[in-house]
């Protein structure tokens, strides 16, 4: 529970880290620049640990390609979606991807969990869950009308979120996972170079960002891409496929109290009530977990 609460602090300061560095960094740079410090960060993690022939080897392999589309396909829905729908809706849909699309892929899917899925007291957790996070993200903000592009990356952002990481913890049971994830990162951060003439900035703005933002997108990269992760997938690797992503109501809930704290943005009511409603979710979930008869979870590989 702690790692999975710690990776979701270290995602909500994607937000804040990203308000900072707005506008002078494009959505290109935005897009790109973070990858490619925690694909370097994971590099040289893997490299330090002995398993860099494995996350060169990944390069050769098809279903490593899979994983790096759906992380590309994650990163450009949610940018598509902000523009078209608006942040709060990319927040929301987000928040479906991990809660609720990962335990029903898993049980669906991957057939695992689902007992416990399928339980009343899972049922009642996951309903509190997304209404707290639901709550603390909207905030009071009206949501925005989709307008009929907008209904075509909807789907697409719990899809990506579910099957990127569901796919990579499945990954890290015979592989390190510092080479899992690393590989990801760094492929998609070179297929969105790539594609950045196509994306808002183009390629031009890459190397042109101002220190100042600069540093804050080495600092996103080095929290929400690189610390982050770690933490959640070692979160998976001891509780299992279900809790930890349940556990990521907690990003909405820390990215109101940082842009309280840090941005001066008075957290109102509503989102203030969500924070305790999203927390006994979370209890009534792990409740549910510890009356399952106990299965180990998936053995890992190394870090």
């Amino acid at each position: 529970m702690v790692l999975s609460l710690a990776a979701a602090f270290g995602w909500a300061t994607y937000y804040l880290f990203v308000l900072w560095a707005t506008p002078a960094a494009t959505p290109s740079a935005i897009l790109v620049l973070p990858f490619l410090v925690g694909g370097g960060a994971y590099l040289a993690s893997s490299l330090a640990t002995g398993s860099g022939g494995h996350f060169v080897r990944l390069f050769a392999s098809p279903a490593a390609y899979v994983r790096i589309l759906l992380l590309v396909g994650m990163q450009i829905s949610v940018l598509a979606a902000t523009y078209l729908t608006g942040p709060v809706d990319a927040s929301l849909l987000s928040l479906i991807g991990d809660v609720v699309a990962t335990p029903l892929v898993v049980a669906a899917v991957f057939g695992i969990h689902r007992a416990q899925v399928t339980s009343a007291a899972f049922g009642v957790g996951l309903l509190l869950s997304v209404l707290g996070g639901g709550l603390a993200i909207v905030g009071g903000q009206r949501l925005a009308a989709i307008p009929p592009l907008g209904w075509l990356v909807v789907p697409a952002i719990p899809i990506t979120v579910a099957f990127y990481f569901l796919l990579t913890a499945r990954a890290n049971e015979t592989m390190p996972r510092a080479a899992v994830v690393g590989q990801s990162m760094l492929g998609s951060a070179l297929v969105l170079a790539a594609l950045s003439p196509l994306i808002p900035g183009g390629a031009g703005t890459l190397l042109a960002v101002p220190p100042r933002a600069l540093l804050l997108l080495v600092a996103t990269g080095l929290t929400s891409f690189f610390v982050a992760p770690v933490l959640y997938f070692r979160a998976i690797g001891r509780a299992g496929l279900v809790i930890p992503p349940m556990l990521m109501t907690g990003i909405p809930v820390f990215t109101l109290l940082l842009s309280s704290v840090f941005l001066g943005i008075a957290p109102p009511l509503i989102g203030v009530l969500g924070i305790p409603i999203a927390v006994v979710g979370a209890l009534v979930i792990l409740r549910a977990e510890s009356d399952e008869p106990s299965v180990p979870p998936p053995a890992a590989g190394p870090t």
